[in-house]
């Protein structure tokens, strides 16, 4: 069901003048129950207990400003029960309204990510995209959830959140903003493709997409771990690969720093590590090199030579548990459980890697998928596109968030566009999923998306730093893909001030 926001405001009983806190219970609004309406002081809200969305941060609701929380239910349809929240400054609102996305298969309201955005002053929402849970089991016998979880959720709350605001300050936003990472950036993905008057300005950091060929990549590198008992690769072993990768290629940059500046240009052969007599931590048996091999080659059609998605990058081998551990990534087999095969008991080693990618794509059809690289009706009101995804993620193949890049590139350019006044792309050496891993990993993409838009001051190069044990020991600057960050040759190579942004010095092989 779709409802403009103009309709929504006329129907709320609320006149478009600065509402209290408490009187937003009584809004009315299509298809939504506000469920609560509740002011909290500074530092006294607490997110219900395990329900925190993320990684929580005890001293971030702590240090929270004082706000009015709204939470609603929406049912756009008679099997729909999303739940959203909206946070309001009580004081000191910057005018603007930043969502924020979701983790894995959602299920949870995201109340770290917006205390971050509150504390920016920002009028803030979140959603649990329609079900409770981590689990994809919400989606069996039930197409209108998986929907509500595809985009609709994400949408609604927004029309909605936007009512609500309007309805408390008696003023529209005067920008929109949307930040979130992994299904967070598929989210975003999503927006700028289907709905994409929704946002003024788009983050999306390792966009978890296109969802089903990612699960056939997550699947790819646990059959090949699993092949039988002797393919399966120990985590204790993890070190001395990523030490033989860094040996090979963490020089090809022109700095041996610790860090594979563009994993395109490492072609690692694992026979280095080729066991000479006994087993042992520091060497891998032939059955573990060929896992090897696997692990960083595109999953392919084994018929047809044809590739379904990218699979990890050199750099990356530290983190391998997730995907190649002693349990395939559980989000992926309830992908296939849940929504392509709808058996709850379906064997995820019988996954086929020749018959079923089609039969997968079809299910989908571009409901959860977001891959349509047209992003003109996005760009018509001057929408910005900030992309970043992390060399050594070890959940989501950061070649496919290359890949879309350049696919939007060519069809921008192709349209008569400058797609760099609209879309940027930054890739981070060394940073794991949304985070973490041995590369500068921390950077304030909300500044540089505020600045290009608002500013007109298109983001040339973002500083990142390095945290170890609380203390930045590095920093590094983040370019616009394809540039990559060249040392001077003069200086610390922990300091970003150090380096420029250049073009690479030879073509990338991927």
């Amino acid at each position: 069901m779709k409802t403009s926001l103009l309709a929504i405001l006329l129907s709320a009983t609320t006149p478009a003048v600065a509402a209290t806190c408490e009187s937003l219970s009584s809004l009315t609004l299509p298809d939504t129950t506000i469920t609560l309406a509740q002011p909290f002081g500074p530092g006294e809200f607490n997110p219900p207990s395990g329900r925190a969305g993320g990684p929580s941060n005890a001293s971030l609701f702590k240090n929270l400003p004082a706000f009015c929380r709204v939470a609603a239910t929406l049912k756009p349809t008679s099997d729909s029960d999303i739940k959203i929240e909206v946070w309001l400054p009580a004081s000191g609102w910057n005018g603007k309204f930043q969502a924020v996305g979701n983790g894995g298969w959602a299920g949870v309201i995201s109340y770290s990510a917006m205390a971050e955005a509150l504390e920016r002053g920002y009028a803030t929402s979140s959603t649990d995209t329609g079900h409770v849970g981590p689990t994809g089991s919400f989606a069996l016998g039930h197409p209108e959830k998986l929907t509500d979880f595809a985009y609709r959720a994400v949408h609604q709350m927004t029309v909605q959140a936007k009512a609500i605001i309007a309805a408390f300050y008696g003023d529209q936003p005067k920008l929109s903003y949307w930040n979130g990472c992994s299904t967070g950036g598929r989210q975003g993905l999503k927006e700028a493709q289907r709905f994409p008057d929704d946002y003024d300005a788009i983050i999306a950091g390792a966009p978890a997409n296109p969802r089903t060929r990612l699960a056939f990549a997550t699947l790819w590198i646990a059959q090949a771990a699993h092949k039988d008992e002797a393919s399966y690769i120990p985590p204790a072993k993890y070190p001395a690969i990523h030490q033989a990768v860094l040996n090979a290629c963490d020089a090809l940059d022109g700095l041996k720093d610790g860090l594979i500046t563009d994993p395109a240009r490492c072609h690692f052969d694992p026979q280095v590590l080729s066991c000479k007599d006994a087993d042992g931590v520091t060497c891998l048996t032939a059955p573990q090199i060929e896992t090897v091999r696997k692990i960083l080659s595109p999953a392919k059609n084994p018929q047809t030579g044809e590739e379904i998605f990218p699979t990890l990058e050199p750099g990356s081998e530290l983190g391998w548990a997730a995907l190649a551990g002693p349990q395939p990534f559980q989000a992926t087999v309830d992908h296939f459980s849940y929504v392509v095969f709808k058996d709850p008991n379906w064997d995820w080693k019988t996954l086929n890697f020749t018959s079923d990618v089609a039969l997968a794509d079809k299910i989908d059809n571009e409901t959860i998928n977001a891959t349509d690289s047209n992003l003109k009706p996005f760009l018509a009101h001057q929408g910005k596109l900030l992309l970043y995804h992390g060399f050594s993620d070890q959940n989501v193949p950061p070649q496919a968030t290359i890949n879309y890049y350049k696919r939007v590139v060519d069809t921008l350019s192709g349209a008569g566009l400058q797609p760099a006044d609209s879309i940027r792309l930054f890739m981070v050496p060394g940073m794991g999923h949304c985070g973490g891993g041995e590369g500068p990993n921390t950077f304030d993409m909300v500044t540089a998306l505020e600045q290009w838009k608002e500013q007109g001051r298109a983001p040339v190069r973002i500083v990142a730093s390095h945290l170890t044990a609380g203390k930045v020991d590095r920093t590094r600057p983040l370019c616009p893909f394809p540039q990559v960050a060249k040392y001077k040759g003069a200086g610390s190579i922990d300091d970003e001030a150090n380096f420029t942004c250049e073009m690479p010095s030879s073509p990338v092989t991927k």
